[in-house]
């Protein structure tokens, strides 16, 4: 009997089994085989109605309610997926985009406007791509990129497929129609510029903004259908969430975390000592005045409020909770930071607050304070989800936080409140007059209820460009040119106001 080792029977041609795909490997493959598909002629007709909308709306006209019919418009083809998908939280999400949109035929401060049209497009996009989680809420402009190019033949078949037999004709009808545009255009101008009666005939056609036209109106509709199909088929990766680390051990959790949390609730005992102890204590301690002292470092507890939520994030993560008493230790340790982190929102606010008392409120300076006081509220998220260790809603919250913190800001009428407040107070500084004069049309129904001479002065530099038509109607505008026509200014009023 033969020793030799016994050579295996292998097949090299034979198929071996592949490795299983990883979850993003399946949602990208399902992803992409969405773009096979075709759009339903229903949406078709939205995205194409939109986009004459934003061409016709949009171009040639300032920011009015063309812009909003137009911001609030792209939403609309992905509302019926968003209906059958049962997304209360995504038609929410929409709802609070399609308010924002509406900003810019109410108020006149381009940058709300373009504040609030950015949030509108955020909003919209968490929305229809059905992003759960903070990776998906990072990868978002990924996903928007993504969806635009698979939504150009997903729309293309649904065009081709209503076309059915017609498509030839179709095709050959719309190439005799730009080469007609392009023949008209191009021919036109040339006689125009030649013969002035030629082109006196012309000047109810306005062919240069023609290419503008069709260039956003494309866009628009790009963008429609876009977030329509994304609503329709959204990515998996939506609610993909990176596995759940290790645990740490309690005591090399707890040391780090309980240590931040004694040093952020010992920032927090100073405050109430500083508060309770007036001028005299920190005259005494610091040198400084208590209103010289709670006026600096609102920036740096701003950052200290992001640090501390992100702290918190990685920390939640890392926490050990097998026992009862280290869920208690960790749940506490967290609470106690989170208790910490609002007291010091709420001395950044009440810094901000003396700031504005002693120099005066700016745009600039009531925006941090919308932002940090939404900080605070996304802080008692935190608290609320970690009651039971439950916060796969929370990453949608804080976009619903942030796009609330806008329509709160949008309400006050920041460039009116910002004329009240500095020309009804005393301040550390001479008034800014040229800043005041900066505002916009916002402002001025607040500056005609102003006594004499600022009165004069600021309405005297007011000089409102004519309408637009119905596209470019903003409210803000109209009550502006109202209480311009109507009222009566003092010349040289300026003079008599003092300039810093």
């Amino acid at each position: 009997m033969s020793d030799a080792p016994t050579v295996p029977n292998v097949d090299p041609w034979a198929v071996r089994p592949t490795a299983e795909p990883s979850p993003l490997a399946r949602a990208l493959t399902d992803f992409w085989a969405e773009a096979r598909r075709a759009a339903p002629p229903r949406v078709l007709a939205g995205v194409g109605l939109v986009g004459v909308a934003g061409g016709a709306l949009v171009v040639g006209h300032r920011p009015g309610l063309g812009a909003a019919v137009v911001a609030a418009g792209v939403w609309l083809p992905a509302v019926p997926a968003l209906v059958r998908r049962r997304a209360a939280s995504g038609l929410g999400l929409v709802g609070a985009a399609t308010a924002l949109a509406a900003v810019p035929a109410l108020l006149d401060a381009p940058w709300l406007v373009a504040l609030c049209l950015l949030g509108s497009l955020v909003t919209g996009a968490v929305a229809v791509a059905d992003a759960r989680s903070v990776p998906a809420l990072l990868a978002l402009p990924v996903t928007a990129v993504a969806g635009l190019v698979r939504a150009l033949p997903w729309a293309t078949r649904g065009v081709a497929g209503g076309l059915g037999g017609r498509r030839r004709d179709v095709l050959a009808a719309l190439r005799s129609l730009a080469v007609t545009v392009v023949l008209l255009g191009l021919f036109g101008a040339l006689l125009a510029s030649a013969d002035r009666l030629f082109a006196a005939y012309l000047t109810g056609i306005d062919l240069e903004l023609a290419p503008a036209r069709i260039a956003v109106g494309v866009l628009v509709a790009a963008v429609a259908a876009t977030a329509a199909h994304l609503a329709i088929a959204p990515p998996a990766w939506g609610d993909l969430r990176p596995r759940a680390p290790r645990p740490a051990g309690l005591g090399e959790w707890l040391v780090p975390v309980g240590s931040l949390a004694a040093l952020v609730l010992g920032f927090l005992g100073l405050q109430v000592s500083a508060l309770l102890g007036g001028h005299r204590h920190v005259l005494e301690t610091v040198g400084l005045t208590y209103a010289e002292y709670a006026r600096q470092g609102f920036g740096q507890l701003v950052v200290v409020t992001v640090l501390t939520l992100v702290v918190v994030a990685l920390a939640a993560r890392r926490a050990p909770r097998a026992a009862r008493t280290e869920r208690a230790a960790t749940s506490g340790a967290l609470a106690a930071l989170c208790v910490g982190t609002l007291g010091v929102v709420a001395s950044a606010l009440q810094r901000m607050s003396l700031y504005v008392e002693a120099f005066g409120l700016t745009r600039l300076r009531l925006f941090v304070l919308a932002v940090e006081a939404a900080l605070g509220v996304v802080v008692l998220c935190v608290m609320a989800a970690g009651v039971r260790w439950r916060g796969r809603w929370l990453p949608r919250a804080v976009v619903g936080v942030g796009a609330a913190m806008l329509l709160a800001l949008a309400a006050t009428n920041p460039d009116a409140l910002v004329l009240r407040v500095n020309a009804a107070a005393e301040h550390e500084i001479p008034l800014d007059v040229a800043y005041l004069q900066g505002l916009s049309a916002d402002a001025v129904p607040a500056a005609a209820r102003l006594d004499e001479p600022l009165r004069s002065c600021l309405l005297g530099a007011r000089h409102l460009p004519p309408a637009t038509g119905v596209a470019g109607w903003n409210h803000a505008r109209q009550r502006a040119a109202d209480v311009l026509s109507e009222a009566s200014v003092v010349p040289d009023a300026c003079a008599e106001v003092d300039l810093p």
